[in-house]
């Protein structure tokens, strides 16, 4: 997955409030249950030292906007604040979390709220009809998702039976209306498939305007799009079926994404190319050799040392030292992988401990090799 949008996290100095939320609002009391956690998570902030405006700041974030929740549904919310109060970080989350978690630090827990962040996998849905079509765009977690809506020409929409000589002319042109319309739509997602690199390309609405878009739409479309006969583009239409199977999408594209990485890393591994266990990978990650960085679920209880730059990081204190750094923070080892990862732009993936060789804690991928690297 591509973390760089955390760069807006990790570029900045420290300590953080990281705070995982349960902002669940479908009750009538939903107003003061609401107020009631967020006030018990910036209790605990201010209990470990969270200054007031950093406090404040979260407890705002957390208590705006989260009216209108529909029955049954429960939501959560990251929000992730610097030392001065501005919030650096704030997203949805994929549900509300099972235990909710405040927390004031040298380094955000990014790492949690990777786990829990919704859309890990860029992709379009397309919800079309023959004037047009509504889209939506997800690239990353914690960025805004880009909507946007084609509306094409409405004159001689319907097909209409008008008998004798024009029949056939009337039929024709609102066909040829029709494939205009969806033609734009293809043009469209043809332009963002390759700006945000879906995995998938979702097609549903009007029966129709999706054959059209099927038959015209471009190779590029062609080989990460799928269609669904549910869903409509009508004011009032159910979203929520689409919503569920963009949810199952999301999943069968994550779960091949991490099998595709365990396959890499085994692969990587019999060239040399591959990493296992916290040492070769922080000596790795320090000279920007990793690729992707593989995490496991369950990192355990490992500490590792980080300076003031995400590539200052290291087993020990003599590791710092020779590194220049006298002022070393010692933090949960995959906190200072995780940012280390942003900092060079690697890509990260979290798997099942137990599918890492040996049952490691950290695994990588690298761009290359050179002459220290282990074989």
């Amino acid at each position: 997955m591509d973390v760089t949008f955390l760069a807006s996290v990790t570029d900045h100095a420290g300590p953080f409030a990281t705070v995982c939320a349960d902002v669940t609002h479908i009750t009538e009391n939903a107003d003061a249950e609401l107020d009631l956690r967020v006030r018990a998570l910036a209790d605990q902030l201010t209990e470990q030292g969270a200054p007031e405006a950093v406090v404040e700041a979260v407890r705002g974030r957390l208590l705006e906007g989260n009216e209108g929740g529909e029955a049954g549904t429960y939501r959560g919310r990251a929000v992730v604040a610097g030392p001065d109060g501005t919030v650096l970080f704030d997203a949805p989350l994929a549900a509300a979390p099972r235990t909710e978690t405040a927390e004031w630090s040298p380094l955000p827990d990014l790492v949690t709220v990777l786990r829990a962040l919704p859309g890990r996998i860029p992709h379009i849905v397309v919800v079309a009809d023959r004037v047009g079509a509504d889209i939506t765009v997800a690239t990353a977690p914690g960025l805004p998702t880009l909507e946007k809506t084609i509306e094409g020409e409405t004159h001689l929409m319907r097909k209409v039976q008008v008998g004798g000589w024009a029949h056939h002319r009337y039929q024709h042109t609102a066909e040829n209306v029709w494939i205009s319309n969806v033609q734009q739509v293809v043009d469209e997602i043809d332009t963002l498939v390759e700006e945000s690199g879906a995995r998938f390309v979702l097609v549903a609405g009007d029966i129709r305007a999706r054959q059209i878009f099927t038959d015209r739409a471009t190779p590029k479309i062609q080989d990460v799009l799928v269609d669904m006969d549910e869903g409509g583009r009508a004011e009032g239409a159910d979203r929520s079926v689409i919503d569920q199977r963009v949810e199952e999408l999301v999943a069968e594209n994550d779960a091949a994404e991490q099998a595709r990485v365990l396959e890499q890393v085994e692969a990587a591994t019999a060239h040399g190319l591959a990493l296992t266990g916290t040492a070769p990978v922080v000596e790795a990650l320090r000279k920007a050799q990793v690729e992707t960085l593989v995490l496991a679920d369950e990192p355990g209880d490992e500490q590792l040392y980080i300076g003031t730059g995400p590539l200052e990081i290291g087993l020990s204190q003599e590791d710092m030292a020779a590194l220049g750094v006298t002022d070393a923070a010692q933090v949960p080892a995959d906190r200072a992988l995780l940012r280390a990862a942003v900092g060079s732009n690697a890509g990260v993936v979290v798997v099942p401990r137990s599918a890492l060789p040996d049952g490691a804690p950290v695994a990588a991928v690298l761009r290359y090799t050179d002459d220290s690297t282990p074989s």
